[in-house]
């Protein structure tokens, strides 16, 4: 490692440190010396109810932090919650509503192009992180190249993300840009925006057998939401259900001191009640996995 790619990688975890520094604090579901975890779940968990419900839901299951997800019809899921809260509640209704069920606001899930509509909102809240998708990628296509079309284009909602003191988080998928192990080193090597960075699902990184502890020690501070999400069918998609050992997941995270959300998800859901046991036994198996991985 030379001395200018040190200091490259050094200056952008620098910003990136402050960054999460200035965006809401979320409660803390466990706390030990060296690094502490902070659990949420999707709004989308639970999408045929109310944003209200959902929230009280949440906060029943002792997570600390919520994940609301813009307008969705796809998986199975038709969910709707993000466009109530703007048209419905407003940035003082979502806090009032956040604040009475004394859960934060772990992110917006923008995907399909819906940033730039809930950017205000989201400042408004008091900033934090917007979650979108990556792009198209083809076999033989130039990594490199793609990768920095991609950054470049970026730059308008990059502007608004500062503007709105939040940060986007682009998420792997499977045939996508950002969708294997040298898309992510592409991704890291690149991006020197503060307001940029990973949000990492683990499921889509089974699917191709590659590693997901790599995965994170790559993103580093770039890192800035995790699903807990593996590859399985139903409700063993969650972590404490499906098969994975997650505590080499965690030990990663505690490595790269990682400041943002782990958060328990699936797609197909099953009803809101079925969904609650299951996703609250995902929550007390990650607690259990967070003990053994800083221990």
């Amino acid at each position: 490692m030379n001395r200018r790619y040190f200091l490259s990688m050094s200056g952008r975890a620098v910003a990136a440190a402050a960054l999460a520094a200035s965006l809401p604090r979320l409660g803390i579901a466990a706390n030990t010396p060296g690094w502490s975890m902070r659990l949420s779940t999707s709004s989308v968990m639970f999408d045929t109810l109310p944003i209200e419900t959902v929230f009280e839901r949440i906060a029943r299951l002792k997570f600390d932090a919520v994940d609301i997800w813009c307008p969705f019809n796809a998986c199975g899921a038709h969910c709707n919650h993000l466009e109530d809260v703007a048209a419905r509640l407003g940035a003082d209704g979502l806090k009032a509503l956040l604040t009475k069920h004394k859960l934060g606001l772990c992110a917006f899930s923008c995907y399909g192009g819906h940033y730039p509509k809930y950017a205000e909102l989201l400042g408004k809240v008091g900033g934090g992180v917007a979650i979108r998708e990556s792009a198209s990628f083809k076999p033989g296509e130039d990594l490199t190249a793609r990768m920095k079309d991609f950054l470049e284009r970026l730059k308008p909602q990059l502007d608004l993300a500062a503007q709105y003191n939040s940060r986007l988080a682009i998420e792997n998928h499977g045939g996508s840009l950002l969708g294997s192990i040298d898309s992510f080193k592409a991704f890291v090597d690149l991006n020197t925006n503060p307001h940029l960075g990973i949000a990492l699902a683990p499921y889509h990184l089974q699917t191709i057998k590659a590693s997901v502890e790599e995965a994170i020690t790559i993103c580093g501070s770039q890192l800035c939401y995790l699903y807990a999400w593996q590859h399985a069918k139903g409700t063993e998609q969650l972590p404490g259900i499906g098969p994975t050992d997650c505590v080499p997941w965690l030990k990663a995270l505690a490595k790269i001191n990682f400041t943002g959300c782990v958060n328990p998800f699936m797609h197909n859901h099953p009803g809101p009640a079925e969904m609650a046991t299951a996703v609250g036994k995902s929550r007390e198996y990650l607690l259990q996995c967070y003990q053994k991985a800083v221990a």
